[in-house]
């Protein structure tokens, strides 16, 4: 639908998008009867697919009970039961669920918790965050000034809290030109160097997506890393939160992506897969350690949010995890994550343009590449991620595009994260069709350059 024809405020004013009506399964349908498969599960979102009617059966009858109360006046059984669900499906140590409406809202409220958090322990000069470059936290301004996405911060920089950034975990494009195993785990050890430099005195939390999406193409850490910054944390008093918005529900074959690293985070953020897309919905998982510091000053958390636990978002978050489990989704991941693995490294063995492909369990990125030796970048200004995405459209795969992943500014790529109840025909389907599209598109843009 052009912009002409209608009056909502999209992101790109310049791109004329299909409307769509129906979705079942991994397959999504346009209003002109346009058959696409959903090869990003939205935007890392759908995991239990499309159309699945128990959640909307879900809503509604909580609807029809009741729809909302104010937090601050009533408890609602379906937050009971998610909270204990969230709690039995996390690794052992945590202990309470904060439900919110958002990843961007959650990953605020963490930076709250973890500020009451030191004040109620008696360190209250703590109160800044460290984060990474080339990571994402959400979009309002606390959570654009501790990610690390340049081109998408860029405009809001004068708007911006002053936050320090350690380099990626990257091995691809090391930041120190260190090659893996004989790089010492540079990457993790200056979280140690950041912190003495601005003052452990001062430095309330570390943030981190466990998996890096949509800033990264899913840049997936060494074993050694998280076991790093868990050991620094420690040392300093640091809160480490884990941000699992994209990877956590299941997305790599464990219900949190941090449990293949084998160390606990203090905080958890949970939004996307939680509800599956069917409403808007996201989790803190707390750490006893944690609440225990609340629990023991008997102090309420300052802050609160008009749709926090909310009765019928919470019962499509439990219905969600109820269908998962019941379907033993999350383990068929450590089948199909194979299988997709394979099909994307065969394409990229046939495709100068890929530079990289990585990732774990169903969410896997690729990065392009003008020269697969020099890993130089595609010039900015080409777009290339949007030229993916537009030709893949065109061929009905969706997937989710990637800009600035080689340093903040450039360097395109693109997530592949379908939903968890793929089979291996569509994981089929999605290789041949992702070939096909970026074969087509490095023809095309081979003239532009």
């Amino acid at each position: 639908m052009r912009l002409e024809d209608h009056y909502l405020f999209q992101r790109d004013i310049e791109h004329d998008y299909p409307v769509a009506v129906r979705g079942e399964g991994v397959w999504v349908w346009d209003k002109d009867g346009k058959k696409y498969l959903d090869a990003c599960a939205g935007a890392n979102v759908t995991g239990i697919g499309h159309g699945v009617k128990e959640i909307g059966t879900a809503m509604a009858s909580q609807a029809n009970d009741i729809a909302y109360v104010p937090p601050q006046h009533f408890l609602v059984e379906p937050s009971l039961k998610l909270a204990e669900k969230l709690i039995s499906m996390a690794p052992d140590g945590f202990s309470r669920v904060m439900l919110l409406s958002g990843g961007s809202e959650a990953v605020e409220n963490a930076f709250k918790i973890a500020r009451q958090y030191h004040v109620l322990s008696g360190n209250s000069s703590k109160y800044r965050v460290v984060s990474r470059w080339q990571g994402f936290h959400g979009n309002t301004l606390t959570a654009d000034a501790v990610g690390g996405h340049t081109m998408r911060r860029s405009i809001y920089t004068p708007m911006l809290m002053s936050v320090p950034h350690i380099v990626p975990a990257c091995c691809y494009r090391c930041a120190f030109g260190f090659r893996y195993p004989g790089c010492n785990i540079e990457c993790a050890k200056e979280l140690e160097r950041v912190v003495i430099q601005e003052g452990p005195e001062y430095i309330a939390a570390f943030i981190a997506e466990t998996i890096v999406g949509a800033a990264a193409a899913a840049v997936n850490p060494v074993p050694e890393y998280y076991p790093i910054i868990r050991e620094i944390c420690d040392k300093y008093s640091i809160l480490w939160i884990a941000d699992e918005v994209m990877t956590g529900v299941g997305r790599t074959g464990k219900f949190l992506a941090i449990e293949h690293w084998g160390v606990t985070p203090d905080l958890v953020v949970l939004a996307k897969g939680l509800s599956s897309g069917y409403a808007p919905l996201a989790a803190i998982l707390i750490h006893d350690r944690v609440f225990r510091a609340f629990r023991e000053t008997k102090s309420p958390f300052i802050g609160g949010h008009t749709y926090n636990a909310h009765p019928v978002t919470a019962s499509a978050g439990l219905a969600v995890l109820n269908y998962l489990e019941k379907h033993r989704l999350i383990e068929g991941v450590k089948e199909k994550g194979p299988l997709l693995r394979r099909g994307l490294e065969s394409v990229d063995s046939k495709e100068p343009m890929i530079g990289d492909v990585r990732g774990r369990g169903l969410m896997w990125g690729l990065e392009f590449v003008k020269d697969k030796k020099t890993k130089e970048p595609f010039n900015q200004e080409l777009k290339l991620s949007f030229h993916v995405m537009h030709k893949a459209m065109e061929k009905g795969l969706i997937i989710y595009p990637v800009s600035g992943c080689a340093d903040g500014r450039s360097g395109d790529g693109a997530l592949i994260c379908p939903p968890l109840i793929i089979n291996k025909e569509e994981i089929d389907v999605i290789v041949q069709k992702l070939e096909e599209t970026i074969s087509e598109t490095r023809r095309e843009i081979g003239g532009l350059l």
